[in-house]
Order: structure tokens, then C-alpha cells, then sequence
């Protein structure tokens, strides 16, 4: 509609300033002559004498203008950054970190209110939670520095182990209950939960069997998929069911059907199996009145039928738990400021410390937590997307399975999404035997992504960390003052 002329583009171009190129421009700084039909000898819109046109002008200031350039620009350096090969490593490194650093806060902010209720020191419990977590980290990093071929050779002593210690538990007089489940075992001073072991001891021996059967072309034929892995699955199911406990139940079938998945099972396979999975945990809930009736709260009906008003014992925990999601607001009341914790929440140092969190983080530290078990779930099926072997693929894919369903399940139930399980939130709950095994996971999953394509390299070429050099060069300094 409006012819441009020379002149005009002149006064134009000098009403905006540019620096280097931008997506519009050539190598020559100037709009549109690269890939642009209005590029000067084109036969587009530009001026006669070659100069750029007002519309590519106007378009580049606009977008310089609004940050659209630079928000591409960021937009690519951060793929970038996420394809480097030890991006996973250090984002499993991180999040753990933080989720354990959480986990004191909270276990020192909870926990002492029992403590003080005992008549202990109110740093009592989160003083042995620290001692084990610092084992755990121990652990952790020996772990990340193995072998998968280590974890292969103690897939076998693993399943023992669990199977000896569900067994033990279920022995009177040997394994300690509490509000009538058999779980615990008493190692001396310590109390050890076989169940958490048998998500690990399953997920590794799991990986180890179906590795072979594929090394030695037996997989096949689906029977060689599901035997002897589903009768293990289900012994571990069965022995972890004598202490009641249906939540873990669920963890270990979920590992197996991530195991499956992974290797490729047929769809039919994997349908049936999933099935029958789904009628065993309905047997599971009937046979129990006690999981019929918090079935039936969660749906907002109490077993005679009419509905539930919340203040049942049995729907006191949920709850008490929304109670202290909703009174946190947006930011939280503060640290060590929650008023739930003060014997209105059951369990708010283990199943619903998530609620704690969202009572003095606020709206904020609950989706920051759930961001961090999302980067954890991104960097776990990333290692286990990358790694060559079909092992490590497995063991870390059901790793990454194990940690964040259990993850979902437990906010779920506090968020009122699922029914309460009792499940602990990893790495944050109070309970060593759920940190440290699920540390060791961990240190597994580290030890694949370090084997990932690249990062052998990448790690060799990072040199030091500035600590080792800052104590080179201590004892370099010590040398020549001597």
C-alpha cells in the first residue's frame, strides 16, 4: 500500500540501535539477508538502492524489543545444558542433596515435639537421624563409585536377606510390632524394616534375571519373562502382607511391572498381569475392615452409608492433613511454626510430613518439592534411557520407578488424590531404614549415569573438584615450607 523509499529506510534504521546480529539479520548485520525473500537483491521489499526494508526493521525492534531473541536464545541454551552427558549425574546429586537437607529441617521441626512429649531431649531424634543419614551418604558415594558388576553379584545374597528378614519379622518375640503390623526388627539399638530392603533387593535381582535370560535368547518365550520373577514378586509380596503392610505391597509390585515394561513385554503379557495384579489388591482391601472403611472415607462415605463429616478416627488423619496444607497459605507460617505437629496430625514425621511442609513452606515448598522429585524422575529415565547395557537399564529404570511412585503415593494421599497407604516420603521422613536403602538406590543410579555415553569423558576432562585442588595446593605449600 505504501511505497518505501530510500530515504525513509535511512531515518528509520537510525532510530533503533543494534548489537551483533539477530535471528533477522546476515552475516553483514543487516535485516534479512540471510533466508529472507526482502533481503537487498532479492526481489523483496527492500529499498531500491539495496538497503534493508522498514518492515524487517520494525519486526527486528520489536522483537529485540519484547525479548523474544533472547528468551530463544535461553530456551536453547538450556536444551543444550540438558543434553550434556553428566547432566543427569549432577541433577541426582542435587536434588538428593536438598531432599535430604529438607528432610532434617523437617524431622528437627516434627520430631522434637515428640521428643519433648517423652520427656528426651528435643534434639533426640533428629540427632540419630543425622548419624544416619551421614552413613547413608557414606554409602552412597561407595555405591556410586561400584561396578554394576558388584550389584550383580549381590542381587542374589540381597533377595536372601530380605526374604530371611520378612520372615523374622512375622516370628513372635523376634519381630517388634507396632499398633498390630510386624515390621521392625531389633538390631541391638537399632531398628531395622525388612520391607524397605525388598524393594531394592527385588529391583536388583530382578534386573540381574531378566539380564541373563536376555543374554541367552531366552525372553522370547513370555514364560521365561514371568518365572521365576513373578513367584520371587509374590513371595515378597506375600511375606510384606503378614505385617499389614499393603502400601509397600503396591511399591513392590510396581517395581515388577516397571521391570516388565522395560524389557519389552508383549502387551498382552503385560495387560494380564496387570490385571491380576489389580483383582489380588482388591482381594487385599476386602479381606480387611479396616481397609474397607478408610476406602470408604475416602470416597466420603462411612460404612453404613452416610456421609463422612471428617471427624471419624478413621478420616481425622486426612483431615488434619488438609487442615495443615490450607492454614499454610501461600509462603507458610514459618519454620518450626506449624501448630498440626502439636498432636493434631497423626504421623507428621513420617506418611504426612509432606503436610508439615506445605503448613510451614506454604503452597511454594510444596511445589518445590514436587519439582525436585520431577527432576529426580527426568534424570533417572534419562540414565536409564542412555545406558548400554541391558542391566543398567533395568535396575535403573525400576530405581527411578520405586522412588517416585512412592513419591506420588505419599503426596497424593496427603493432597486427598489417593487413599491413605502409609507409605514415607523418600529422603524426607523421618525413618532410617527407608533413607538408607533408598540412598543406596541412589548411589546405583548415580554409578549408571556416570557410565552414561560421554560422561566417562566429560568427567575425566572436568578435572578436580576445587576442594582436591584446594588441598593440592595446601600440600604443595606445606612442601616448600618444609
Amino acid at each position: 500500500m505504501f511505497r518505501a523509499s530510500a530515504t525513509g529506510a535511512q531515518k528509520l534504521e537510525g532510530m533503533y540501535a543494534r548489537v551483533g546480529s539477530t535471528a533477522d539479520s546476515g552475516p553483514d548485520g543487516n535485516v534479512g539477508s540471510a533466508g529472507r525473500d526482502d533481503s537487498p537483491g532479492s526481489g523483496g521489499p527492500g529499498g531500491l538502492d539495496g538497503s534493508p526494508s522498514p518492515d524487517g526493521l520494525v519486526r527486528t525492534a520489536w522483537r529485540d524489543r519484547i525479548g523474544v531473541n533472547g528468551v530463544g536464545a535461553r530456551v536453547r541454551g538450556a536444551r543444550a545444558l540438558l543434553a550434556r552427558p553428566l547432566t543427569p549425574y549432577y541433577l541426582i546429586i542435587g536434588i538428593t542433596t536438598l531432599l535430604l537437607s529438607l528432610g532434617l529441617v523437617m524431622v528437627l521441626s516434627t520430631a522434637s515435639v515428640l521428643d519433648l512429649s517423652r520427656g528426651e531431649s528435643a534434639y533426640h531424634d533428629f540427632e540419630a537421624q543425622l548419624a544416619g543419614i551421614l552413613v547413608g551418604v557414606l554409602v552412597m558415594w561407595i555405591a556410586a563409585r561400584s561396578s554394576p558388576r558388584l550389584f550383580r553379584a549381590v542381587a542374589y545374597p540381597l533377595m536372601a536377606v530380605a526374604i530371611i528378614g520378612l520372615g523374622l519379622t512375622l516370628i513372635p518375640g523376634v519381630g517388634r510390632s507396632e499398633n498390630g503390623a510386624a515390621r521392625w526388627l531389633a538390631l541391638g539399638p537399632l531398628i531395622f524394616q525388612p520391607s524397605e530392603l525388598a524393594k531394592l533387593a527385588l529391583a536388583v535381582w530382578g534386573a540381574d534375571l531378566l539380564a541373563r535370560k536376555e543374554k541367552l535368547g531366552l525372553l522370547a518365550d513370555w514364560r521365561h519373562m514371568l518365572v521365576p520373577l513373578l513367584p520371587g514378586t509374590g513371595l515378597l509380596a506375600m511375606l510384606v502382607m503378614g505385617g499389614h503392610d499393603l502400601g509397600t505391597t503396591m511399591i513392590l509390585l510396581v517395581v515388577f511391572l516397571a521391570l516388565l515394561w522395560i524389557i519389552g513385554a508383549p502387551g498382552r503379557v503385560f495387560t494380564a498381569v496387570l490385571i491380576l495384579i489389580m483383582l489380588v489388591l482388591v482381594l487385599l482391601i476386602v479381606t480387611e475392615s479396616y481397609r474397607v472403611q478408610r476406602l470408604a472415607d475416602f470416597f466420603g462415605w462411612s460404612s453404613t452409608g452416610t456421609s463422612s463429616t471428617g471427624t471419624s478416627s478413621n478420616a481425622w488423619q486426612a483431615t488434619q492433613g488438609k487442615y495443615a496444607l490450607g492454614s499454610g497459605g501461600i509462603f507458610g507460617v514459618g519454620v518450626g511454626a506449624s501448630r498440626e505437629k502439636w498432636g493434631w496430625l497423626p504421623e507428621s514425621t513420617t506418611d504426612f510430613i509432606f503436610a508439615i511442609i506445605g503448613e510451614e513452606f506454604g503452597l511454594v515448598g510444596t511445589l518445590c518439592v514436587t519439582a525436585l522429585f520431577g527432576g529426580l524422575a527426568y534424570a533417572g529415565l534419562r540414565v536409564a534411557r542412555c545406558v548400554p547395557d541391558t542391566f543398567s537399564r533395568l535396575l535403573a529404570g525400576a530405581i527411578t520407578a520405586w522412588i517416585i511412585i512412592q513419591a506420588v503415593v505419599n503426596i497424593g494421599a496427603v493432597i486427598g488424590v489417593f487413599p491413605i497407604e502409609g507409605v514415607p516420603l523418600p529422603l524426607v521422613s523421618q525413618g532410617l531404614s527407608s533413607a538408607l536403602v533408598t540412598m543406596v538406590g541412589l548411589g546405583m543410579l548415580m554409578a549408571f549415569a556416570r557410565r552414561v555415553p560421554g560422561a566417562s569423558q566429560a568427567l575425566a576432562a572436568r578435572g578436580h573438584f576445587p576442594a582436591k585442588r584446594a588441598l593440592s595446593w595446601l600440600r604443595q605449600g606445606t612442601r616448600r615450607g618444609t
